[in-house]
C-alpha cells in the first residue's frame, strides 16, 4: 500500500516523512468581580499542524510538473484525508501549503524535496 491523499496515490514513499504536531485545545476563563477565583470553560480540542515531507521523481521535468500541479490544486481550503503506507490516517485536513525545496536532474529523470504543510482541524 501507498501513501494516498484523498486516494489518490500522488507520492513516493521514499524518504517520506510526516510529522504531526499536538492538538491544542481552547478554553474561556472569566472572573466575577467580589468573587476568589475564576471560572475555566474549557471549549474542546482544535486544530494541529501536519507537515509532510519527501521527494517526488519523475521521468521528465514535463511529468513532474504535472505531478506538482496535482498536488497543488488540493490547496484549496476542502478537507482532505492522507493515510500512510503504514495506515496511519489523518482525517479532516485543510492543505494550507505546498512548495518544492530543490530540484535537480538525476540520471533517471528529475527529483525535488518537497514539504506540504496541512492543518488538522479538531473533530
Amino acid at each position: 500500500m501507498s501513501t494516498t491523499l484523498d486516494g489518490k496515490a500522488l507520492f513516493d514513499e521514499q524518504d517520506l516523512q510526516i510529522e504531526a504536531g499536538s492538538f491544542e485545545r481552547a478554553s474561556v476563563e472569566r472572573a466575577a468581580a467580589g468573587l476568589d477565583g475564576t471560572v475555566s470553560i474549557d471549549l474542546g480540542r482544535r486544530s494541529r499542524v501536519v507537515r509532510q515531507r519527501g521527494v517526488l521523481r519523475a521521468a521528465s521535468r514535463a511529468a513532474l510538473c504535472g505531478r506538482t500541479e496535482a498536488i497543488m490544486a488540493l490547496v484549496d481550503g476542502n478537507m482532505h484525508t492522507l493515510v500512510t503506507a503504514d495506515d496511519r490516517r489523518y482525517d479532516h485536513l485543510r492543505t494550507d501549503a505546498f512548495k518544492l525545496l530543490d530540484e535537480h536532474i538525476t540520471g533517471a529523470g528529475v527529483v525535488a524535496k518537497y514539504e506540504i504543510v496541512y492543518t488538522q482541524l479538531g473533530s
